[in-house]
C-alpha cells in the first residue's frame, strides 16, 4: 500500500495516524485514504469539542483500545487531526501493519 507512508506511522506499539475528519455525517467510518491523510466520517457536530470526544470514542472501538490510550496530537480546532493510538489490539481493513 505505498501511500499509507503519507498517514500512518508506527514508533513501536503507538500507531500516529493523520486524518481528515468529516464531522456530521450520516453515520461513523473509516472512508480510506484520501490524499495525505486518512478520511474519518462521524455523526457529531463540531461544536464544543464534541467531534473530538466522539471521534476518539468510535477510533477506541475501531482499534480495540481505551479511550485513554488515543491522545489528539494535533488538530484540535480544524478538521486535519494528528492521533497516536498506543498498542491498538485490532486494526481496521484499511490499515496495515508492516
Amino acid at each position: 500500500m505505498p501511500a499509507a507512508d503519507t498517514w500512518l506511522h508506527w514508533q513501536g506499539d503507538d500507531l500516529l495516524l493523520t486524518l481528515k475528519v468529516q464531522p456530521r455525517a450520516s453515520r461513523d467510518e473509516i472512508v480510506g485514504p484520501y490524499g495525505e491523510a486518512l478520511k474519518i466520517r462521524i455523526t457529531a457536530p463540531p461544536l464544543d469539542g464534541r467531534a473530538n470526544e466522539h471521534l476518539i470514542g468510535f477510533m477506541a472501538r475501531e482499534f480495540g483500545v481505551s479511550r485513554h490510550a488515543i491522545t489528539l496530537v494535533s488538530g484540535d480546532q480544524g478538521r486535519h487531526k494528528r492521533l497516536r493510538i498506543h498498542a491498538p489490539t485490532r486494526l481496521p481493513s484499511a490499515i496495515t501493519r508492516p
